[in-house]
């Protein structure tokens, strides 16, 4: 078989954005919604989302599906990035923090629609092999680090939005506190079999408010003691 070409990719690419769109309508009792932001859908039809996958997995990367990228980690499956950015609802002049890097598919859905993002890897490969990527595509508004994302990125706090790619029993406090009051995070909360995606805003006044979207199964963030 022949090998696959931009052109292939891109109706795949375009068929993946169907497909979020269907799977939105059909959850708008849990979702409150029967569509996504539109902004979201033009920037994930943009994204070649098969050279952020192990290239053994491009020709997969347009299924609306996890797929392994090592270290026993997974790139979400494509329907719960357009979800998670949704929920998070990034805007231009904002800045954003994001929490597990990956190989940064994620993080430049962020980019396309944020203002700045800071992002913890704790996996060094990852955050290499990211920033060479984003790089390459000219994001020039990302910073990567390697790190225990559990704490943040202090220096470059209060952040407006924080994403976390993986799931926690509780919101970790260093992330609350690195929180704008007025600001919101979304994240998978709960013990392994019981996770629940959830958006937490923080109000004016600082008090935190827990809003559990549907359930959802995320690898756990890890921590360095």
């Amino acid at each position: 078989m022949k090998p696959m070409n931009e052109q292939h990719f891109a109706t795949l690419r375009q068929h993946m954005v169907e497909v979020i769109g269907i799977h939105t309508d059909l959850m708008q009792e849990e979702l409150g919604k029967a569509m996504l932001d539109e902004r979201i859908m033009a920037v994930m039809l943009r994204i070649p989302r098969h050279l952020f996958v192990p290239e053994t997995l491009a020709q997969l990367a347009y299924q609306d599906t996890p797929l392994p990228i090592g270290f026993e980690k997974t790139i979400s499956q494509p329907f719960m990035c357009a979800l998670m950015t949704d929920l998070l609802a990034p805007e231009r002049h904002e800045t954003v923090l994001e929490v597990g890097t990956g190989l940064g598919y994620q993080t430049a859905i962020l980019a396309e629609l944020a203002g700045h993002i800071w992002s913890v890897e704790i996996v060094e490969e990852f955050a290499d092999s990211a920033q060479a990527l984003l790089g390459k595509f000219g994001y020039v508004n990302v910073g990567i680090r390697i790190g225990d994302g559990s704490r943040g990125w202090p220096e470059h706090a209060p952040y407006d939005k924080i994403l976390v790619a993986a799931a926690a029993e509780e919101v970790p406090e260093a992330l609350l506190e690195q929180l704008k009051p007025a600001g919101r995070l979304v994240m998978p909360l709960g013990p392994a079999r019981a996770q629940l995606l959830t958006a937490i805003d923080k109000d004016a006044s600082g008090i935190v408010h827990k809003r559990a979207v549907l359930p959802v199964r995320f690898t756990r963030l890890e921590t360095v003691m």
